[in-house]
């Protein structure tokens, strides 16, 4: 119930600021170049709340459905002929010369994009929590095993870029594995010599590039105490819950094979998918054993063993946590330069998808939105500004696509405009709406589907 509480908290505060931003730019803009405003809504549908006020009587709402807004302009497309008064004309949006009608549309992704700069500036100046960039472990030929990196070797610099902490260029590291680049590391090995390392990312497929890129795709292990065997959470009916494994209870061997870290006890469970297991386990002082029969889980031609709990938390010691803070001038680069990076990935992982390069599952809708939203809630306000900078560039770079019914749409008639010398015929805008809705409504169940099999999967 908590969860759920945080998730729907965290969504609708997120979508209700990055909407309000994106549709504040166009109100913005449209008011500062002389168009008069109707209405102002976060939100569709029947207003809970509205008010009217300014020298317009402009109507501020805020509606029942949370999935977007809208700025309601003066328009005599959208007004019964003769209904507007004629003094007010001039003010109309479709009077508008091509440039302020352009700058209009163009304003709400801009000012998502500026969101997401003003958030990343807040949190690199406020300083980030981090561990240190060091070593921990290297996979067995692996890219970062064939560019000669050791463990205890502490990355003190990626490509000539000060590196402080073990994630502050991983969003780097992402742009470069779509260039299928290679990289280079400069590091303090464990004699305090410094060294050259390389990451050769040509050798990476697609697939590889994602959250689990620095581990699963280079090999590159940060720091990770060894986690004890102590259980810190049973899932609700579970295997490990139905046999009456408790939170706090030791497990001490599996089948008669001791255990040294929880990493071992995994790969012993993921070894018995289905078949009867006895744990020894220390509770209270006693020991005992229960027999546990591991879950049958199949992903893709793998096939293991699970039994539903995870591990005590952890604390790091001291020596390798760091804070990353930015000076004002450098978070203005870093800002930018991070918002940059992520509206290219974007729109590459898009041209990805489209190609079948990618798959569609990396798609995410409202329901995984909620998910991230409410944690994120709950590990800080840093991580809720990093957040809502990532979903605020992702909206501006979405708006921009030249889907009808979306600002790009928009702006690409307005090209067509220019090309053409007059604005597109009421029957081609009809049919591009048809395109759109369809469009859109593609995407959006797509968005859906993933986030239902992510849940529920």
């Amino acid at each position: 119930m908590g969860e759920f509480f945080y998730s729907a908290l965290g969504f609708i505060v997120a979508l209700g600021i990055l909407v309000a931003v994106h549709e504040f730019g166009h109100f913005w803009v449209a008011r500062k170049l002389g168009v008069k405003v109707l209405k102002f809504s976060i939100g569709f549908g029947r207003p809970l709340w509205s008010r009217r006020a300014g020298r317009d009587s402009t109507e501020y709402a805020i509606a029942t459905i949370p999935l977007g807004g809208y700025v309601k302009m003066l328009d005599e497309t959208e007004e019964s002929e003769g209904s507007i008064p004629v003094h007010e004309l001039p003010r109309a949006f479709n009077r508008q010369p091509l440039w302020k009608r352009t700058a209009i549309v163009l304003a709400g992704p801009a000012f998502n994009f500026l969101f997401a700069i003003l958030a990343y500036w807040i949190v690199f100046s406020m300083g980030i929590d981090g561990i240190k960039p060091v070593v921990g472990r290297v996979a067995e030929n692996s890219i970062a095993a064939d560019g000669g990196f050791q463990v205890g070797d502490e990355i003190t610099a990626i490509d000539g870029r000060p590196n402080r902490s073990w994630d502050e260029h991983r969003l780097y590291l992402f742009n470069q594995a779509f260039g299928k680049r290679k990289i280079s590391a400069q590091v303090n090995d464990t004699n305090g010599e410094r060294q050259e390392r390389y990451i050769d990312l040509s050798r990476l497929s697609l697939s590889e590039v994602g959250p689990g890129l620095m581990e699963r795709g280079i090999g590159l292990y940060g720091y990770v105490p060894e986690i004890p065997t102590r259980v810190g959470a049973v899932e609700a009916d579970s295997p490990a819950a139905l046999a009456g494994l408790e939170t706090g209870d030791e497990i001490l061997s599996i089948d008669g094979e001791p255990l040294s870290d929880w990493e071992d006890m995994v790969k012993l469970v993921q070894r018995r998918p289905g078949k009867v297991t006895a744990f020894k386990l220390l509770r209270n002082g006693e020991e005992l054993v229960l027999s546990i029969v591991p879950e049958r889980i199949t992903q893709g031609e793998r096939t293991f063993g699970r039994i539903g709990i995870r591990p005590a938390p952890i604390t790091l010691p001291e020596e390798m946590l760091v804070r990353v803070h930015y000076g004002p001038l450098e978070a203005v680069g870093s800002s930018v330069e991070n918002v940059w990076i992520m509206s290219s990935l974007t729109l590459k992982m898009l041209w990805k998808i489209l190609q079948l390069e990618v798959s569609a599952k990396n798609i995410s809708g409202p329901l995984t939105i909620a998910q991230y939203a409410g944690q994120t809630v709950r590990i800080g306000v840093d991580r809720f500004l990093l957040f809502l900078a990532v979903v605020s560039i992702s909206l501006g770079v979405i708006n921009l696509l030249p889907i009808p019914l979306l600002d790009g749409g928009h702006l690409l008639y307005y090209a067509i405009e220019l090309v053409t010398g007059g604005p597109v015929s009421k029957n081609v805008m009809l049919w591009g709406q048809q395109i759109g809705i369809v469009a859109l409504f593609g995407l959006m169940s797509l968005a859906f589907y993933n986030d239902i099999v992510r849940l529920f999967g």
